[in-house]
């Protein structure tokens, strides 16, 4: 089994910056994709941001050119560097896991980021 912790959300102002971790820890040799998804109140969970261990990253069309992601595999871990944020970027982010054998999907609890003035 994986387990995924999140950190590092919380109240950020319009045009701000915020940076979410998230630490894999238990089987985590069978983790491939990883990343990132969110859900504001009312709709539905959406991906944001992924990475594949090769590197390759894919994004949502609404947060390209502003948020980023990156894997550190030595400590386990996968970042998402949220730059210029905005109103509608406020939802629960979600890290999220792949098992690359089965394709089981992974998921953490969430760590909610709000962006207002």
């Amino acid at each position: 089994q994986v387990q995924l912790v999140e950190s590092g959300g919380g109240l950020v102002q319009p045009g701000g910056s915020l940076r979410l971790s998230c630490v894999a820890s238990g089987s985590i040799f069978i983790i491939g994709a990883m990343g990132w998804y969110r859900q504001a109140p009312g709709k539905e969970r959406e991906l944001v941001a992924r990475i594949f261990s090769s590197g390759t990253t894919n994004y949502a069309d609404s947060v390209k050119g502003r948020l980023i992601i990156s894997r550190e595999n030595a400590k386990n871990a996968v970042y998402l560097q949220m730059n210029s944020l905005k109103p509608e970027d406020t939802a629960v982010y979600y890290c999220h896991g792949r098992n690359k054998y089965n394709g089981m999907d992974y998921w953490g609890k969430g760590t909610l980021v709000t962006v207002s003035s």
